[in-house]
């Protein structure tokens, strides 16, 4: 690895002045249709981080943040949601101290509904002139447990994988869908928990999307340590 893991060091590693970019990888611990598991945007996430850190000096991966916002989650068994509220603060206050430590802070999140206090704590921490940025995948696809992150499983942890349990949802596009998603949370319209159909999918289609993924972060890392 290129970089390294913020975990694994110990605090003389770290006495050289402010670091280079910490990235902290934010996940969820929520429901994906009854053939993923929980874990699924933590696990998308934290590869995300380390492919990054494979791909760039200068780039320490911090611990995962395993629950976000999930509320439109919480009619499904399993999801454990913090709420918007408690993630803005939370990213508000971790950034404010490793920005002591670090030059920037990428929060790279793999899940969607962490999407609005992400942006509300990214906001806040650059009016308080903290370099800290933002990053969140843009699969072409499916809005969640479809095809896209059934492939990106097979490629992470495929004896995670129930194939057999996989079964279509409701294939709606997902601003179709937003209406009642807010009034009724994602149970009322898919029961399975599926938004699309994770047909088709597999590894090789998901090592594809993970690479673009993370050369296109790590570009993005480039840039900006360069001033763009």
């Amino acid at each position: 690895m290129t970089g390294s893991a913020l975990a694994e060091l110990a605090w003389p590693d770290l006495e050289q002045g402010r670091e280079g970019v910490l990235v902290v990888p934010l996940g969820a611990t929520e429901q994906h249709g009854p053939h993923l598991p929980l874990s699924t945007d933590s696990e998308i996430a934290e590869a995300l981080a380390r492919a990054v850190a494979e791909r760039l000096d200068g780039v320490t991966v911090a611990p995962l943040l395993a629950y976000g916002a999930s509320g439109e989650h919480e009619g499904f068994p399993g999801t454990v949601s913090i709420g918007a509220e408690a993630l803005e603060l939370l990213l508000v206050e971790l950034c404010r101290s490793a920005t002591t430590r670090f030059e920037r802070v990428l929060l790279l999140s793999a899940h969607g509904g962490n999407a609005a206090p992400l942006r509300a704590a990214v906001e806040r921490l650059r009016a308080e002139s903290r370099d800290v940025r933002a990053w969140g995948p843009s699969w072409d696809g499916d809005a969640h447990a479809g095809r896209t992150e059934t492939s990106l499983m097979l490629a992470l942890a495929p004896e995670q994988v129930r194939l057999p349990a996989a079964a279509a949802g409701n294939p709606a596009p997902l601003n179709e869908l937003l209406p009642a998603l807010r009034a009724g949370g994602v149970r009322q319209v898919a029961p399975n928990g599926v938004l699309g159909d994770p047909a088709g999918a597999s590894a090789e289609e998901g090592l594809t999307l993970l690479a673009a993924a993370a050369d296109e972060i790590a570009a993005v890392i480039a840039a900006w340590e360069s001033g763009g």
